[in-house]
């Protein structure tokens, strides 16, 4: 054996008796050599807000904003903010970046949606109105409070609102709503607002808006039915909801310019009263109109046989009476037609046709002859006192003549049928 091997053997078995006497010492046996375990190395820092890279300065400005606002959230159920982590703002979970309009090169934050996500903070104040870019903003179904930044009038592109089912209160946010002239879809349904609406909203004024969509039923309204009276210009909103409110006072006359292109209008569950305005009959986008659940009275316009788009109506739950105009009973397009709980007296052949098709419904009404009406004791009652309608009367306008051709034939029944004796 030569030296060079013989060296390689030495330095082996000294290495197993390190190896091995290492492991008993380990283990609690004799003597040994330890050796130290070797520690992975440590982890870069990680960088702070100043250090972070923005692939926008728009997306920098607004960073701190978000941050800001994480820190006051004070219930997060689905961890959503564990997200709102870094630099790229465009993949935190309900952030979504576009171009904005001013410049196709840039990168901004252009919409939020927190829909659904159960987030509590007491207040929007400071981040909503702190996003310049901002176009959308849909909060559905959270616990946010507090008031509306007027300051979010000043937000150039935004045009959907959405803080429906969360907490906020007090006075309907005029400040804020009036001050955004491209608004066209506000909802603020299932909150706390309460007091009165501005009539800017509905018509075109030089302070009105070009909404499209407004919801705010399941509020605490308590206001007139808007009347815009002499304004000039009709309003733009396709779809009103006021639904579960305290608006009172009769439908004026102006509906047919503040609701001139309503498509979908829900009154119902308020304090309206009064008679049903001809007007009504110009609203010929109507697919939908429900006003049951209210104090309303007097006979059905004749004029709504003009609305030839109609699918649902309801009347249900108010103090109408006389006939059932045929002209409404004929529109090819009704699919539904409430008027139960009212106290109407005659209805003609093609309603009773309706009537055995489900289509109408008309009980706990005083119609001689149909099952499940009132009885005579509480027709009685009702009509006992006298009872008359001065918007029974058309525009003079009008002459005399519906808004529509109709032929003679389809207006049926059309006299105030007398009163149950």
């Amino acid at each position: 054996m030569n030296l060079k091997n013989a060296i390689g053997i030495e330095v082996l078995i000294f290495t197993m008796i390190i190896v091995i006497g290492g492991s008993t010492a380990a283990t609690g046996g004799g003597g040994g050599i330890v050796l130290p375990i070797p520690q992975p190395p440590a982890l870069p820092p990680l960088p702070s807000d100043d250090q972070l890279i923005f692939a926008d300065e728009r997306l920098a400005v607004v960073f701190p904003v978000i941050q800001k606002f994480k820190n006051i959230i004070i219930s997060d159920p689905f961890n959503i903010t564990a997200t709102w982590v870094g630099s790229d703002i465009c993949s935190y979970r309900g952030f979504y970046c576009e171009n904005p309009p001013d410049n196709k090169s840039a990168m901004a934050l252009a919409s939020i949606d927190f829909n659904g996500f159960q987030l509590t903070a007491p207040t929007l104040v400071g981040f909503l109105d702190s996003l310049p870019d901002l176009a959308l903003f849909h909060a559905n179904s959270n616990n946010f409070a507090g008031a509306i930044s007027p300051a979010i009038g000043n937000l150039k592109y935004l045009y959907e609102l959405d803080l429906s089912n969360n907490k906020f209160a007090g006075a309907f946010p005029a400040a804020a709503v009036l001050g955004m002239t491209g608004l066209s879809f506000l909802d603020l349904r299932f909150n706390f607002f309460s007091g009165s609406v501005p009539p800017q909203l509905f018509f075109n004024t030089k302070f009105a808006l070009g909404l499209d969509a407004l919801f705010l039923n399941n509020n605490n309204f308590l206001t007139r039915f808007p009347d815009g009276g002499g304004a000039a210009g009709g309003g733009h909103i396709a779809f009103l909801t006021l639904a579960n409110n305290k608006f009172f006072g009769p439908i004026p006359r102006s509906v047919s310019r503040s609701l001139s292109n309503v498509s979908e209008i829900l009154l119902i569950n308020n304090m309206l009263s009064g008679c049903l305005p001809h007007e009504l009959g110009l609203l010929t986008d109507a697919v939908v109109f429900d006003a049951g659940g209210n104090r309303l009275t007097g006979l059905l316009p004749l004029s709504l046989g003009c609305l030839r788009k109609l699918e649902i109506m309801n009347f249900a739950g108010n103090l109408l009476y006389g006939s059932v105009p045929e002209i409404l009973c004929g529109i090819g397009s009704l699919a539904n037609l409430s008027l139960s709980d009212n106290y109407f007296t005659r209805v003609g052949p093609v309603c009773l046709g309706l009537i055995k098709s489900g289509v109408l419904d008309l009980r706990k009404n005083c119609v001689p002859g149909l099952p499940l009406q009132r009885s005579w004791a509480e027709c009685g009652a009702f009509f006992a006192r006298p009872r008359y309608c001065v918007a029974h009367a058309p525009p003079a306008s009008w002459h005399g003549q519906l808004p529509c051709s109709i032929p003679h034939s389809a207006l049926g029944l059309s006299e105030l049928a007398p009163s149950p004796t």
